[in-house]
């Protein structure tokens, strides 16, 4: 097979993921657009993958000899891309992330999975010492003074699958919250994937509210949420219920030993509609001694869905931490202001999203067809570089 280059991956992009309509069209909002805005959308998705995380990165980048091979026709300045992510219509890159992990199912990438599961948490992004955009929320020390300014967004992605995809984000400023910008966030998605595309949801213990579960019932969705001590009757119900018996099951889960325990009869709390609540308990034990304990809820019958699977249903909400936020923050450059200008920052994130969606599907099931293991994520950074030329693997990141 022929190594991955930039072409090939946007032939890729354009055919196998669904996207060439959004490569030509991605919602530019620009009145006097000068420089043809699949131009710079590309090289945007380009600048992700290839880790430039700054717009004079991409500036470099696009002004070397390498731009041929990196498929951008004209070369344009860091003041162009944020002049156009000011003015993207953040709706439409939406839909694309939307249209490529829809694709990928359609192409059976998530086939060796029975169920598909979207995950929650919020994260900060971002900081600054002034205030600067209406996103701006200050972070005080141990004195309520503050100390400067950064952004916080909540992002979902699909897991469970053996790939972790984030989908989008909704970023929220002061006087809003992680909980009201995750309902949204999950409205949202589910409109535009729609009811049938997912299973479940998982999420943290914030997110254990009858309001919040009930609407996820409403759009079709199962939850699997950590039980703690906000909610405090149920809490203390499971733990006494668990203490003194032995572990309704034990297997491992790779090097790692796993206890759980597990009751489908629980009493629901006053404002929660259903007629029973299904705790899970596990203990999993680690090679080098550490035990890790924690306490689930779930809508999820027993016929339907087993401890195990449960289980991995519960772990499955790491992803979004692992694969998600280490990932894009350590190597793709959220954390950086490419221009402070709240719809731009916005844009910048929803790129990098589709920009590892992109990636992961290249990489792990395109790139996958035959024997040969799945590439690392820098093995396919290397060989898109070598694609570039000797130029462009020598070019310093600005960022």
């Amino acid at each position: 097979m022929k190594g991955p280059t930039p072409r090939r991956l946007k032939k890729y992009v354009a055919k196998c993921l669904g996207l060439k309509s959004y490569l030509q069209c991605p919602g530019d909002g620009r009145t006097q657009a000068r420089i043809p805005a699949a131009a710079l959308l590309w090289g945007l998705i380009m600048g992700v993958l290839l880790r430039r995380a700054a717009f004079a990165g991409i500036e470099a980048l696009v002004g070397s000899r390498a731009r041929r091979a990196l498929e951008v026709s004209p070369s344009f300045g860091d003041d162009a891309l944020g002049y156009f992510t000011a003015r993207l219509d953040p709706a439409v890159t939406r839909r694309a992330a939307v249209t490529a992990v829809r694709q990928a199912k359609r192409h059976k990438a998530f086939d060796q999975s029975r169920f598909i599961g979207l995950a929650l948490d919020g994260t900060g992004a971002g900081r600054s010492r002034d205030q600067v955009c209406e996103l701006c929320r200050p972070y005080r020390n141990q004195k309520k003074e503050i100390q400067g300014y950064h952004h916080k967004l909540v992002m979902l992605s699909v897991v469970g699958t053996g790939l972790m995809l984030p989908l989008d984000v909704e970023p929220y400023g002061p006087g809003d919250s992680e909980y009201s910008a995750a309902r949204r966030l999950l409205r949202r998605t589910v409109e535009n994937t729609g009811r049938r595309f997912a299973d479940y949801v998982v999420a943290d213990g914030e997110f254990a509210r009858a309001p919040f579960l009930h609407e996820a019932n409403d759009l079709g969705l199962s939850v699997v949420v950590r039980l703690k001590n906000n909610l405090p009757e149920l809490f203390a119900a499971a733990q006494q219920r668990f203490r003194d018996q032995p572990p309704h099951q034990v297997f491992s889960h790779g090097q790692d030993r796993v206890e759980i325990w597990d009751a489908d009869d629980f009493d629901p709390w006053q404002t929660l509609r259903w007629e029973t609540v299904r705790v899970i308990r596990y203990r999993q034990y680690k090679p080098n001694g550490k035990v890790h304990e924690a306490y689930w809820l779930t809508d999820f019958p027993p016929h339907r869905v087993s401890r195990r699977t449960l289980f991995l249903m519960a772990k499955s909400r790491w992803e979004i931490e692992n694969q998600g936020f280490n990932d894009a923050k350590n190597r793709y450059g959220f954390e950086h202001i490419c221009h402070h200008q709240s719809h731009s920052l916005l844009i910048v994130w929803l790129l990098i999203c589709l920009a590892l969606t992109i990636e992961r599907l290249y990489r792990a099931r395109y790139l996958h067809r035959g024997t040969h293991p799945v590439r690392a994520a820098i093995d396919l950074l290397l060989l898109l570089q070598l694609s570039l030329g000797s130029l462009a693997t020598t070019l310093p990141d600005s960022s």
